[in-house]
C-alpha cells in the first residue's frame, strides 16, 4: 500500500506538530510528508527539519493564491491536511481541492470558545473568565466557517476554581499530546481503507 502523505499546516512553536511526526515515524501507513507555516519564524519549522520534514513558508498572499499552494501539495502528493495551531482562515480552494480531508485541532471544547479571536491563550482566557468547570480539546472537519466543522473526537478534562488560565492550558495541552495523534490516525485509517 502507497503511504498516505500528510501535510501539517502550523503557526506557532509546533509542539503538536512534533508530536505527530515522532507518532507516525515508523508507520507503514502514513508519512509527514510537509509542514507549512503561514510565519517564516514559526519554531514549528525547525522542529519539523531537525525532525527530516519538508519545510515550507505560505504568507497570506502565497496561502491565497491556488498557483502556489495547489502545486506545492500536488508535487509532494499530500492526501490530507492536518491544522496543529494553524491561525489564518484555510481558503476555500484549499477546502474543495481536499473535501473531508482536513481537519483541525481547538484547545476547547465546541461550540464553545471557538471562531475568529478564539486561538491559543485567548481560549483559556475566556473559558476561566467563564468559570468553567471543564474544558477540553476538539479535533474538527475544516470548512469555510472558522470552528464550524463537524466534530471528530473531543476529550475533557475537569478544572478547579483555583486554576489560572496557564493551568488551564497545560491540562488541555495534555489532552492534545496524549489523544491527538490518535484521533488523526483513526480518521486516516477511516478515510483511505
Amino acid at each position: 500500500m502507497e503511504k498516505i502523505n500528510i501535510a501539517i499546516f502550523v503557526s506557532g512553536s509546533g509542539t503538536n506538530c512534533e508530536n505527530l511526526i515522532k507518532y507516525f515515524a515508523d508507520s507503514q501507513q502514513v508519512r509527514c510528508a510537509l509542514v507549512v507555516s503561514n510565519k517564516p519564524d514559526a519554531y514549528a519549522l525547525v522542529r519539523a527539519r531537525n525532525l527530516g520534514v519538508e519545510t515550507a513558508v505560505a504568507a497570506k498572499p502565497q496561502l491565497n493564491d491556488a498557483g502556489f499552494m495547489m502545486p506545492l501539495l500536488r508535487d509532494r502528493a499530500i492526501d490530507f491536511i492536518v491544522l496543529a495551531g494553524f491561525l489564518p482562515l484555510v481558503p476555500d480552494f484549499l477546502i474543495d481541492a481536499y473535501p473531508r480531508r482536513i481537519v483541525n485541532i481547538h484547545p476547547a471544547l465546541l461550540p464553545k470558545y471557538g471562531g475568529k479571536g478564539m486561538w491559543g491563550h485567548h481560549v483559556h482566557e475566556a473559558v476561566k473568565a467563564a468559570g468553567e468547570t471543564e474544558t477540553g480539546m476538539t479535533v474538527h472537519w475544516v470548512t469555510p466557517v472558522c470552528d464550524a466543522g463537524e466534530i471528530i473526537a473531543q476529550y475533557r478534562c475537569a478544572l478547579s476554581p483555583e486554576d489560572t488560565a496557564d493551568d488551564i492550558a497545560e491540562k488541555e495541552h495534555q489532552l492534545e499530546m496524549q489523544y491527538f495523534p490518535q484521533v488523526v490516525e483513526r480518521v486516516l485509517m477511516q478515510t483511505f481503507s
